[in-house]
């Protein structure tokens, strides 16, 4: 028979096993599992001690054990003797008693291992505890019982401790327990999270053992990384554990039983973010209709509130509201006057002029009036805002936005129809809450209601002073750290949101009007698998954890969720990847534009080139997955330049560089210099030639320094281009058509050079304009040229000299 079980088959573990009077079971990650990633962050939770001194003070109890008593045990006294040697005993007894406080807060029972011993009672079997702890049998039965409840405690027959024998399971902690049990060893089932202890160290004796596979190693992964992650988001705060994982039991349990490669990603990585944001906003409607009055109104703004109103329903059975709102809709509604309009451009100075143009609901053949002479971004604006200043311009953009914000309004009264008084909670994915900036005078004004937002990121451009909450917002964290959040935000959206085309406009009595779906049916099929999972992991919380009272629910959540995302948008794994490669993301500005999520083959081009600094002129929406394959180190690197708003530039990175000598020649004269080429990534260097008006052609002398290297681009640029920390790999470049004199290609990429004299020759492009041009060479050295070995007759010159 097997000797391992997976966590959701364990209250079926008596089930052909033969005649059995014992279950045992070990204690921790079996029966009590914690809420924290292992378990010295638990220490972190302790006051006044710091986790390394608690480790430390275990560690030398473990060896003055040893060496005094030649155990390897150890009790929870003896440890305290170490971390407070100079303490009363009182004060030690406080100290340990605060220690079991924090372990009965952050454990819980899991519910299949209850099971499993009502099973075994509903049989007639013992139930006994042997733990490897330094806790004595009385601590941890009072320790369960606080956790769990003493329902769960009362089904234990008898409690076993290492520490009470001074010997671990793997040392034969398990003789003594039989001593006590007086049963035959077949006649006991032992099943236990730790092989080595509870398989290795009990089956020996003849036991029947089972080892419990908590996770299989996808999920081990990915639990270490949110644990990292959780680290670098995270300051140490006091009485807080270091790190939240309240979704480990649910994972463990659930995870095994979905084949489907979407659906598992829902459970296991979105599942845990959208359900302690359900959480969060059930205690916030309460908290509003304390502080309010009136009725509360869960307000689901499509598209990306679509999946949190399916969590809303799977936890609450109620429906939620489904209020079709876009950006466009809420700004088009916004124009009540001059000074609103103007605000808008200032905003919206960096935006495409259609797309701003089309949003002040000005008609398509005096958009095309007013942006025909327009040749550049900066004057298309600037004609624009000259226009909408036209006393008659203005006229028919306010009407017109009235007349939208009537319609409007009519569609929230046919979808909600509040009363004076009542409280719409506007429920929505975040970041800025740009939705609630526009409409929210409206709505106060036209309902009589008040407006509150809750977000699942909250990270205001500025204070607007309206009410506005995030799950993960500015009342828990730094900017900074909000920043590097919402920065990837696109890849949440996209699935969190509906296969639905985006709100533009309404009818008269506010049924909405939509723009064309223009996402691929594929991905919304994914999609759609992706949010079942995520739902199935709402149900599923519920029927994993068996647990007294959770003082710190909340942060924990909070906590977790945060970490979850964090890895998620900056160290997505393979399979991830796998399940949303193709996604687009909509731009939900009315237009129908869409972008890629993320790119890798541009990525790859756009490192060697001008390494991680490439991200910053990309119009990729998820540029972290770029990353994949390039190795852990740049994707923290990435991560904690983010996180912390470390101001670095390309140069602070480079700390070494190889200088090339090259030929400039302009049809005339001749001369030789040099160029300092800079390491970008992988290997590669980028060699910067400026050569002006485009009159110099460059002879780049590569044989001088190697004799094999691969040229992964030459390209032609302006200056400014090359310069800019915005520059898009690609845009304003022209590739160059060198010769080769003593080199030859051997592949693709790859060249040989002959020897010290080869050269790679780069005639200038055609000018087009007065931007002063450059020439960016990318290559990766192969084989460094040897030098060559001294003649005889120098060898003898330099002897001469040296004597």
């Amino acid at each position: 028979m097997a000797d391992t079980i997976l966590p959701h088959a364990l209250p079926a573990a008596l089930d052909g096993r033969g005649p059995l009077k014992i279950l045992s079971l070990d204690c921790f990650d079996t029966l009590l599992w914690r809420d924290c990633h292992a378990p010295h962050d638990l220490f972190a939770a302790l006051g006044d001690v710091t986790v390394m001194q608690r480790r430390w003070a275990e560690s030398r109890a473990r060896i003055a054990a040893e060496m005094r008593h030649a155990r390897g045990e150890v009790t929870i006294d003896e440890i305290y003797r170490e971390l407070l040697p100079n303490g009363s005993a009182e004060g030690r007894a406080a100290a340990i008693a605060g220690e079991l406080a924090a372990e009965a807060a952050h454990c819980f029972a899991f519910r299949p291992t209850v099971e499993l011993m009502r099973e075994a009672k509903r049989r007639g079997l013992q139930v006994i505890i042997v733990s490897d702890t330094y806790l004595d049998p009385e601590q941890l039965r009072g320790l369960i019982a606080a956790a769990a409840g003493d329902e769960v405690s009362d089904l234990i027959d008898r409690v076993f401790c290492s520490s009470t024998y001074g010997k671990a399971k793997a040392e034969g902690l398990y003789g003594d327990v039989l001593k006590q049990l007086k049963v035959a060893p077949r006649e006991i089932l032992h099943i236990g999270d730790n092989k080595k202890a509870d398989v290795g160290g009990v089956s020996p004796f003849g036991v029947q053992t089972l080892h419990l596979e908590q996770f299989a190693d996808g999920t081990e992964q990915r639990l270490r990384l949110e644990a990292a992650v959780s680290a670098i988001l995270h300051p140490v705060a006091p009485q807080c554990a270091a790190t939240h994982q309240p979704h480990r039991a649910t994972l463990a349990a659930g995870e095994p039983g979905i084949a489907d490669a979407a659906e598992a990603f829902g459970f296991g990585t979105l599942g845990p973010v959208l359900h302690g944001y359900d959480r969060w906003l059930a205690a916030e409607a309460e908290a509003l209709a304390q502080q309010h009055g009136g009725k509360v109104h869960q307000v689901f703004l499509m598209r990306d509130g679509h999946l949190p109103r399916l969590m809303y329903q799977a936890s609450s059975g109620h429906a939620g509201h489904a209020v079709e709102i876009s950006r466009f809709t809420a700004n088009a509604s916004s124009f009540v006057d001059g000074d609103a309009v103007q605000r808008y451009l200032e905003l919206e100075t960096g935006s495409d002029p259609h797309a701003v143009a089309c949003q002040l609901l000005l008609e398509p053949a005096d958009i095309d009036t007013i942006l025909k002479q327009a040749r550049t971004l900066k004057t298309a604006h600037a004609a624009l805002a000259r226009a909408v200043r036209t006393p008659a311009r203005l006229r028919r953009i306010t009407r017109a936005s009235s007349a939208f914000a009537d319609r409007l309004v009519a569609h929230l009264r046919r979808t909600i129809d509040p009363a004076p008084g009542d409280t719409l909670m506007l429920v929505d994915l975040g970041y800025n809450g740009s939705v609630q900036n526009a409409v929210e005078p409206l709505l106060r004004d036209r309902l009589g209601v008040h407006v509150a937002g809750r977000y699942l990121l909250l990270r205001e451009q500025f204070r607007t002073g309206f009410d506005k909450k995030g799950f993960i917002g500015q009342d828990q964290y730094d900017g900074a750290t909000l920043e590097a959040l919402c920065s990837n935000v696109a890849v949440l959206e996209q699935l969190c949101t509906v296969s639905q085309g985006s709100v533009i406009d309404y009818q008269a009595d506010g049924t909405p009007i939509r723009k064309t779906n223009s996402i691929k049916g594929r991905q919304s099929a994914i999609r759609d698998r992706v949010q079942a999972g995520c739902v199935g992991f709402a149900r599923a919380q519920a029927d994993t954890v068996i647990r007294r009272a959770a003082p710190h629910d909340a942060q924990m959540w909070r906590r977790a969720a945060a970490a979850v995302l964090g890895r998620l948008m900056y160290l997505p794994l393979p399979h991830e990847l796998a399940v949303f490669g193709e996604f687009e993301h909509d731009v939900n500005l009315g237009v129908d534009d869409t972008v890629a999520l993320f790119d890798a083959e541009v990525a790859r081009k756009g490192l060697r080139q001008h390494g991680l600094f490439y991200m910053k002129g990309a119009d990729r929406m998820y540029l972290p997955a770029e990353l994949h394959g390039e190795g852990l180190a740049l994707k923290l690197s990435l991560l904690t330049h983010k996180r912390f708003g470390l101001s670095l530039n390309h140069a602070d990175f480079v700390d070494r560089s190889l200088t090339l000598p090259i030929i400039v020649a302009d049809g005339r004269d001749v001369s030789l210099t040099k160029v300092e080429a800079t390491p970008t990534h992988d290997g590669y260097y980028v060699a910067p030639v400026p050569i002006g008006d485009c009159r110099y052609s460059v002879g780049l002398q590569f044989g001088k320094l190697f004799e094999w290297l691969q040229v992964e681009s030459a390209v032609f640029m302006p200056v400014d281009c090359f310069l800019s920390e915005k520059h898009r790999s690609g845009r304003d470049e022209i590739s160059a058509m060198p010769t080769l004199d003593g080199m030859e290609q051997t592949a693709p990429h790859l060249f040989r050079c002959d020897d010290e004299h080869a050269f790679m020759m780069v005639p200038p492009p055609p000018r087009h304009s007065d931007r002063p041009m450059m020439l960016a060479v990318t290559f990766r050295p192969i084989a460094e040229r040897a030098p060559k070995p001294a003649s005889p007759q120098n060898i003898l010159q330099s002897s001469e000299v040296a004597a």
